[in-house]
């Protein structure tokens, strides 16, 4: 308490130990001052670099302390996943969602077909195009320059409609060669149109027959898909009817072994579009038999000739018509000239198991013998030698040494010298594929090695059949013979 005085002074009459100081907290200058630092004003470059370092280590921690008690929940990518299965189920057959896609899908490619150039439409193009061009003087090429290019698009869009006017953007324009004088042919540019129409239009049917609409075809969608082109293939339409589901089989086959390389059973229809397989079973349309000799038929696996051998040579080696290859069946391929330790490691790595689980019963199906054939005529692809890499690494690791070299080209030596040919030394040949392949790592050969020197198709050949060794032996007098013009004979 306070007493007066005669003074006027006052005097706390209170101990000091008794006294109650405030805490800091309540002080409003403390206050005043803490919310002063914490906005930063006043302070120095030192001290401002000070509070935003510790302001990022404080993100950074929560950040890991986060994810720390996330660990053992599903990752975020594969939440919409897990989203999809559970709660966007495929409709039921027959039901109203179903029936609703469909229709939807159905007027969705409906309305892209319609927007695409029939077959005369593209006459129609190809005649303004002749029309209103130029002739090169030194080339008597068809050219145009920009402004011809702008002058026809105005015709055919007259003639044929707006949906023409997509392929007479500047952009196309640039895409081709232009000559001095900035001109363009007109050849190059049409078959630019046609290709892109055709894959555009081979992309609507394989959307139709893509059930799911996930963007990949099975394989019956495929067959489904060949199937519809066989009318429409010049040098297929006498096909015997009974052969034409056989031939879909064997034609489908080739685009899954190219563009499916996991085995997942689908192919995406991009890759599809954009495979070499699609333009080969296209060079059928040729309508002259003439014009495609023996030899390319045979080469052209989509070919009637070429699907008809390959079933006659399975039937040929399937001796008890079991339908499938047991390894001893498989070791008369090719006449016998592939090696024992090659055709284990085929059935080790490519054959699937019986339904009793014990290895004398795996025989290789029909589909399987596909893509042993496929990989033995496509050796300088990646997809044909990842196929015979996966054999030739004999422990499963990825690359192989010269350890393995030399057990791989046991067996060819072996088949070399029965076959009556000159004593070869092992271990040459083994440093002769070496030099061929110069892999990265020295002691080591990877498949990028095999795909990276150009040569992997011929080192394969080389460790797995005693024919493909003698063609690499023998390779310069081969090619002499392939550059003699042949003897003309005496009349």
């Amino acid at each position: 308490m306070y007493s007066g005085s005669s003074d006027g002074e006052s005097h706390d009459t209170t101990p000091p130990t008794q006294r109650k100081i405030p805490p800091a907290s309540s002080m409003l200058w403390v206050r005043n001052l803490r919310r002063y630092i914490g906005s930063g004003a006043g302070l120095g470059s030192e001290a401002l670099m000070e509070l935003e370092t510790k302001r990022i280590l404080l993100e950074i921690f929560k950040d890991k302390q986060q994810k720390s008690q996330e660990a053992g929940t599903i990752p975020s990518f594969y939440k919409k996943i897990l989203f999809l299965l559970l709660f966007v189920q495929k409709p039921e057959e027959g039901s109203i969602s179903g029936r609703v896609q469909r229709l939807a899908k159905y007027r969705f490619l409906k309305k892209q077909s319609d927007l695409l150039l029939n077959s005369d439409d593209l006459a129609a193009m190809w005649n303004c195009l002749r029309e209103n061009c130029v002739i090169d003087d030194g080339t008597g090429a068809e050219k145009m320059n920009y402004e011809d290019f702008c002058h026809i698009a105005s015709v055919c869009t007259e003639q044929i409609g707006p949906k023409c006017r997509r392929f007479f953007s500047p952009s196309n324009f640039m895409k081709f060669e232009k000559d001095e004088a900035g001109r363009i042919a007109i050849l190059p540019f049409y078959l630019y149109v046609m290709r892109t129409v055709s894959l555009t239009q081979a992309r609507i049917d394989m959307s139709e027959l893509d059930e799911d609409s996930d963007g990949f075809l099975q394989s019956h969608e495929m067959e489904s898909y060949i199937l519809g082109l066989i009318p429409n293939l010049a040098q297929l339409r006498d096909m015997p009817e009974p052969f034409t589901q056989m031939y879909c089989r064997i034609a489908s086959q080739k685009f899954f072994f190219f563009c499916d390389p996991h085995r997942r059973g689908k192919a995406c229809i991009k890759k599809i579009l954009l495979s070499n397989c699609l333009q080969e079973l296209m060079e059928l349309h040729q309508e002259s038999e003439e014009e495609v000799t023996d030899t390319e038929q045979a080469e052209n696996w989509f070919s009637l000739t070429s699907a008809q051998r390959i079933c006659d040579m399975f039937l040929a080696l399937d001796k008890d018509c079991s339908g499938s290859l047991s390894k001893q069946e498989l070791k008369e391929y090719a006449d016998g000239t592939l090696t024992e330790i090659f055709i284990e490691r085929v059935f080790d790595e490519h054959v699937r198991r019986g339904k009793s689980g014990s290895g004398n019963s795996r025989e290789m199906d029909f589909d399987s013998f596909l893509d042993f054939v496929l990989a033995l005529e496509n050796k300088d692809t990646q997809e044909g030698l990842t196929y015979l890499f996966r054999c030739l690494d004999l422990q499963g690791r990825g690359f192989l040494t010269t350890a393995d070299i030399h057990s791989l080209f046991r067996d060819v030596h072996q088949k070399w010298i029965e076959g009556g040919n000159y004593e070869l030394c092992i271990e040459d040949v083994r440093d002769e594929i070496w030099d061929m392949v110069k892999p990265s790592d020295p002691l080591k050969i990877t498949l990028d090695d095999l795909l990276g020197c150009k040569q992997g198709g011929t080192v394969a050949s080389m460790l797995i059949d005693v024919r493909g060794f003698w063609a690499h032996d023998n390779r310069e007098n081969l090619l002499q013979e392939e550059e003699e013009p042949p003897e003309e004979e005496s009349q």
